[in-house]
């Protein structure tokens, strides 16, 4: 992920950012400026967008949309092992309450609720490897796209 010419692919992946991700967007004046910022990044050919909210929300004209998602343990999983590899030492437990409080804070919030798109393929990676994701959505994205 570049931004403004910079890769900020590691700082953005942090749970510290996630859990600020989740806060501050409860807050329908900062959504908004971030709203017009995220549509400006639209532009042919396209752009494939990660967030909890780009198909019901910022981009609800996608042709393609998928909602990943997983059980709040194996997010949890993941995520412990990803921190580990940068060796962080991470409590599982502590990973998983964190992670279950931001999956309810998103789902309750009052404006723009975690929610698929009505018309987005819900992909349940809980027991798939990524190699059978990435094929998953592939197969998804190459029949959405032929018939658009």
């Amino acid at each position: 992920m570049v931004l403004e010419g910079e890769d900020v692919s590691s700082e953005i992946r942090t749970q510290e950012v996630a859990n600020a991700a989740s806060k501050v967007a409860a807050f329908p004046r900062v959504r908004e400026a971030l709203l017009r910022r995220q549509r400006a990044f639209r532009e042919l050919p396209g752009l494939i967008a990660d967030g909890r909210d780009m198909g019901t929300v910022v981009f609800p004209d996608a042709p393609v949309k998928i909602f990943l998602d997983a059980s709040a343990d194996e997010r949890a999983h993941r995520r412990m092992r990803q921190l580990q590899e940068k060796g962080f030492d991470v409590n599982f437990e502590r990973l998983l309450s964190e992670i279950k409080e931001r999956d309810d804070r998103d789902r309750n919030r009052a404006v723009a609720p975690l929610v698929p798109a009505a018309d987005a393929l819900v992909l349940d990676s809980t027991e798939l490897n990524i190699e059978q994701v990435i094929e998953k959505a592939l197969q998804y994205a190459r029949e959405k796209l032929a018939v658009a």
